[in-house]
């Protein structure tokens, strides 16, 4: 089997698990915490581009989507102290509430512009890919060292992860409004 259709086929994954309930998601609730959990459905698919963002754009020796394409500002998380370089990760639950979009039909589409983006770079450089790079290790401070390979499956796992806590909380039954 051929490692690179592979990872074509699962970096796919996020967006096609997204498509199963994005058009049944009303704007309205992107903000919502259900059961008051601090990660609002708009934060789990900000999370699920930002990560993927964050650690494929290195590896593709590119600039972030987030801000060659400016989503920074067009998310406008400096207006509540979120850096530009925030991806998610170790946030406290006042920040993470913090992230939001408009609970609008623009503000949907922000956050599936943004994810379609951070995918669509993600299947070019990986199609530039060949078996061999998959084995180069990018990080020896683990046992076994990470290899590309194994990065990028585990970042498209997290993502695919998101995603479907995302679907979940989409269609939960009761939601508790955003409280800040």
């Amino acid at each position: 089997m051929d490692a690179i259709k592979v990872l074509q086929d699962l970096v796919a994954r996020p967006s096609q698990a997204l498509d199963n309930f994005w058009d049944d998601l009303d704007p309205s609730r992107l903000n919502n915490h259900p059961g008051g959990h601090p990660n609002s459905i708009a934060w789990l698919i900000w999370h699920t581009a930002r990560e993927t963002d964050a650690q494929i754009a290195p590896l593709a020796d590119q600039e972030q989507v987030w801000t060659a394409d400016g989503f920074d500002a067009r998310f406008g998380l400096t207006d509540v102290n979120l850096g530009t370089g925030e991806v998610g990760l170790g946030q406290s639950a006042e920040q993470a509430r913090a992230v939001t979009v408009e609970a609008t039909p623009e503000g949907k589409r922000l956050l599936r512009e943004y994810l379609d983006t951070v995918y669509a770079m993600a299947t070019r450089w990986i199609a530039t890919l060949n078996e061999t790079e998959l084995d180069r290790v990018i990080d020896d401070q683990w046992d076994p060292p990470v290899t590309l390979g194994i990065r990028v499956i585990s970042v498209l796992d997290d993502a695919t992860q998101h995603i479907g806590q995302a679907a979940y909380a989409a269609g939960t039954v009761e939601d508790t409004a955003p409280t800040r």
